[in-house]
């Protein structure tokens, strides 16, 4: 063989290799991504054969195909369509949109991610028509209807998660919407009932849970600067601050008071643990500085703060800045200035210091099934990391305990458990009224919930309301059904 008749082998042979591996990309590692992506019409239009799989809650469907008299052959049918619209979202084929759990794991209800592979094969020796696989979520019914049932006609959203675990047990956003309206194969029908709720001032395609215009969580914040003094070691939640009625912000002439205008109890100094039983500013906003921003924002990372969450529904992060000057980290101390959260957020903070410190990843959905019952795919639980050591959650637990117990956030008290629980109610400029918080787990020792409230436009009430008599109570009903009582 001459040495230009190899050459060419090694060129064709290297041709052929390229190609090889370039199909064998697009056909195994990029098959799903490819058929999932939007500009694919023939995967979209080869999806509408196949009936679509259902998303399940407590064994029971709350989001189903039923036969359809049109091209698109499948209509999609949502039970109590508002109470879960923020879970399940909609899907439309007349628009190619989707949303929400339909929207994320849309390659295997659709039938066309790898997934269901071998569920087709089998199908296509069987003779039988090809179905999508059904979504099993954590969510139960039960709980869920308790938070839709104890928000009644308020703005906000209530998130329960399993502390040991992540599992998404409850999350109810309002308000909601009818998620039929938006799967209609009328184009236009469709397209008007979005345009409605879209123009609708009280953002009712929100989900609040997870994302929207995000609020300051207030004082419930505080368990979190508690949380990074005690962690350091240098304090303790005996620890003692000063006492005055008015603090002024450092380096401005801006003071700050307590909600009702007083010390915090009597004397001259009070502890971190009292601050955090009565919900205290000053105290808290005296320790933020202190502690310096980094520091807080480090504690509060190690909780989630600064981190997007795939449950799979892609959360917003809740926000603690970088470089705050002292009057900043004060405000932060209890809440306000720049800190934002989102219930899940929250949610995650009571969960993490109800599981000895470990924060857990949230997530919404357990398993992938076939029609046939057959799993497909199990979701398993995985830690997000530490935030705190169990001594340090311990001992904030104890706080939040007193909280409710006999403290600031008393209205989520039930009989028989020991509730972890502390309120908030954060102010949003002068003449806005204010947002309603409560975050917390039960029971405090193994607990079995842990839930974040919130509750928009003041409750109604304006500047009046406070989180211990409006989301306290709302939180205590959610605990209440997790534990059956």
């Amino acid at each position: 063989m001459t040495k230009e008749l190899r050459r060419l082998t090694v060129v064709i042979l290297a041709m052929f290799l390229a190609l090889f591996v370039a199909t064998s990309w697009i056909q195994v590692v990029a098959a799903d991504s490819l058929a999932q992506n939007a500009e694919n019409t023939r995967t979209r239009l080869d999806s509408y054969q196949i009936q679509r799989g259902a998303i399940i809650a407590g064994g029971t469907a709350i989001a189903s195909s039923t036969p359809a008299d049109d091209k698109y052959q499948y209509q999609r049918v949502y039970k109590d369509a508002p109470m879960w619209a923020p879970v399940t979202g909609y899907f439309n084929p007349a628009l190619g949109s989707a949303t929400g759990i339909e929207k994320a794991l849309n390659a295997e209800l659709s039938g066309t991610g790898s997934s269901a592979f071998f569920a087709e094969i089998e199908r296509i020796f069987s003779g039988q028509p090809q179905q999508g696989l059904s979504v099993e979520l954590s969510l139960d019914p039960k709980v869920q209807k308790a938070a839709w049932d104890a928000m009644g006609d308020l703005q906000g959203a209530v998130v329960a998660i399993e502390p040991k675990t992540g599992r998404v047990l409850a999350m109810v956003s309002k308000p909601s919407f009818d998620t039929n309206t938006l799967a209609v194969h009328d184009a236009d029908a469709a397209n008007a009932a979005y345009n409605a709720l879209d123009e609708n001032p009280k953002n009712p395609l929100y989900n609040r849970g997870i994302g929207g215009d995000l609020n300051p969580p207030g004082s419930t914040f505080k368990v979190v600067v508690a949380a990074a003094a005690v962690n350091g070691g240098d304090y303790t939640m005996e620890s003692t601050l000063p006492n005055p009625a008015r603090y002024t912000l450092p380096g401005t002439k801006t003071q700050i008071s307590n909600a009702w205008g007083g010390t915090c109890g009597s004397g001259p100094t009070v502890t971190i643990a009292q601050a955090i039983k009565l919900s205290c500013n000053i105290p808290m906003a005296e320790l933020a500085v202190e502690l310096g921003d980094e520091r807080i924002r480090k504690t509060a990372e190690a909780f989630g703060f600064n981190s997007s969450f795939e449950t799979p529904l892609k959360s917003t992060p809740s926000s603690y800045p970088k470089d705050l000057n002292k009057p900043e980290t004060a405000l932060t101390g209890f809440g306000q200035g720049q800190v934002t959260a989102t219930p899940l957020q929250m949610a995650m903070v009571s969960a993490g210091l109800g599981n000895g410190g470990v924060v857990m990843n949230p997530r919404m959905v357990d398993s992938v099934i076939g029609d046939d019952f057959a799993v497909h795919k199990e979701y398993e639980n995985t830690e997000y990391g530490r935030a705190v050591d169990a001594d340090t959650a311990a001992a904030v637990t104890a706080a939040m305990v007193a909280s409710v117990k006999d403290g600031a956030a008393q209205n989520a008290r039930i009989d028989g458990v020991d509730v972890a629980g502390k309120t908030g109610t954060a102010e949003n400029g002068k003449s806005k009224p204010y947002t309603l918080w409560f975050t917390g787990f039960a029971p405090a020792v193994n607990p079995e919930v842990a839930v974040a409230v919130v509750v928009e436009d003041g409750g109604g009430k304006g500047q009046s309301g406070s989180g211990d008599a409006i989301a306290a109570p709302i939180a205590k009903k959610v605990i209440e059904a997790v534990l059956g009582r």
